[in-house]
């Protein structure tokens, strides 16, 4: 890929060891950057188990995975980045967390260097104002589990110039996936108009209209969706659902935004979803 030869990526969460895994399944070395030693190995874990898996399923030779894996490196030392020609953020989608990286990721990179945001929702145009290279930021938003999914979001600040679009439009499709261009606002598409619905679904949830089993059966025997919205919104992560409704609250300023008021309840409860065992569902923990 012309001008892009190493990748890093901040997060080795459920998002960030996705990214690093489709980087490196698609030949480029990649820089695996997290906070805590426990956080990073379970990342490269979860690398190792989805690699073997595309292996058992015959999508790739046990070579490609190996080699693959020896591509990427883990560090708890984002100066190893440095060296980087794109750093994709996959962090926590709170936008204070991710202008301090764009900052300090601003001043560690060379000027030519690339930033993307793998957001679900935060304004690409807001982050990029925060560095000196506004014109080489972009958002790159990859789906769920990332190995799988085709779609990435490829979203313009107001400053992203056409050569960053057109190259992370052609490293989007180097590594099979679809990009789909989208302009900046509050959610973007996807969750513009996905989190609206699973919010509505919490309300129903709330008002005593039905049970969460009923409400998912509604959409997946009624309008064929693969799960229902409760189980999704579990599996998304209540506190992410949480953190994306109040930034389409803040950015879009209406009223059909607002946070369902069980949601806020269930997140201060801890009740995360799939990942603390317990949201609308229970979850039993290995």
């Amino acid at each position: 890929m012309a001008g892009i030869t190493r990748v890093g990526v901040i997060g080795a969460g459920t998002m960030g060891n996705g990214i690093a895994h489709v980087f490196a399944r698609g030949g480029f070395p990649v820089v695996l950057a997290e906070v805590e030693q426990t956080a990073l190995d379970r990342g490269l874990s979860t690398v190792e188990k989805n690699l073997a898996r595309e292996v058992a399923k015959g999508k790739l030779t046990q070579p490609d995975a190996d080699a693959a894996r020896a591509r990427i490196a883990g560090t708890l030392d984002r100066e190893a980045l440095a060296g980087c020609d794109l750093v994709v953020e996959a962090a926590t989608e709170r936008f204070a967390i991710k202008q301090a990286l764009f900052q300090e990721l601003d001043a560690l990179l060379g000027t030519d260097a690339i930033l993307a945001s793998n957001t679900s929702s935060i304004s690409i145009t807001k982050l990029a104002a925060t560095t000196r290279r506004p014109d080489r930021v972009i958002g790159m938003h990859f789906f769920n589990p990332v190995p799988v999914m085709q779609l990435v979001e490829v979203i313009r600040g107001l400053q992203t110039s056409q050569v960053t679009f057109d190259t992370v439009k052609a490293l989007s499709q180097h590594l099979g996936k679809t990009p789909v261009e989208v302009n900046d606002a509050a959610g973007f598409v996807s969750n513009r108009v996905l989190m609206p619905l699973l919010n509505e679904a919490m309300f129903a949830v709330m008002e005593g209209v039905a049970t969460p089993m009923a409400i998912d059966q509604v959409f997946q025997l009624g309008m064929a969706h693969p799960m229902g919205p409760l189980t999704l919104a579990d599996f998304i992560g209540l506190d992410v659902c949480l953190d994306i409704m109040r930034v389409l609250e803040e950015g879009l300023g209406d009223p059909k935004y607002r946070p369902c008021p069980l949601l806020i309840r269930m997140v201060d409860a801890g009740w995360r979803g799939r990942k603390s065992g317990k949201g609308f569902f229970e979850y039993p923990q290995k």
